[in-house]
């Protein structure tokens, strides 16, 4: 768990999303994306399966909802060669151990923006891949009108390895 005090005085600490977590985390994700995600998604971040998952909560809440969700994020460990990231990037078939990590959602609460959440919450998620003697990268798929979140991923040094325009 980890603990940061921010500028505006709040408590905000990082830690592993649990079962107690679905319903914010499915309100969250439906007030925030424009996807619905399945149900299974949600159970499987939850419980941890096949999902790793970080929470920011704000333990000076006043109202009782200090460990409730403000932020999260969800990733996934995926083999390189299973994945057309690990082409671009160049892994080849020759090494069938090396492992990426693949952010599948990040989120922070609207009121709580700009605070350093997001950033926060990624470098969890870097932590975390530094941790896996494999792993070779971390990546993500951001809907290229999000602007907001491209210049988000590239102040936290991620590269646009390639684009595609929605059709």
């Amino acid at each position: 768990m980890v603990i940061h005090i921010s500028e505006h005085g709040q408590n905000i600490v990082y830690r592993r999303i649990r079962p107690s977590d679905l319903e914010a985390l499915e309100a969250m994700h439906a007030a925030l994306f424009p996807i619905r995600y399945e149900p299974e998604f949600f159970l499987n971040v939850v419980n941890g399966h096949d999902i790793v998952s970080w929470a920011a909560v704000d333990r000076s809440r006043p109202d009782g909802k200090d460990d409730e969700i403000i932020g999260f994020v969800t990733v996934r460990v995926v083999i390189a060669t299973e994945n057309e990231i690990g082409d671009i990037l160049g892994y080849g078939s020759s090494r069938t151990n090396q492992t990426l990590v693949y952010i599948l959602t990040l989120g922070v609460a609207e009121q709580y923006r700009n605070l350093g959440i997001a950033s926060s919450l990624v470098q969890e998620v870097i932590k975390y891949a530094s941790s896996l003697p494999e792993c070779k990268a971390v990546y993500l798929h951001v809907i290229d009108y999000n602007e907001s979140a491209i210049l988000f991923y590239k102040k936290m040094n991620f590269r646009c390895k390639q684009c595609a325009a929605t059709l």
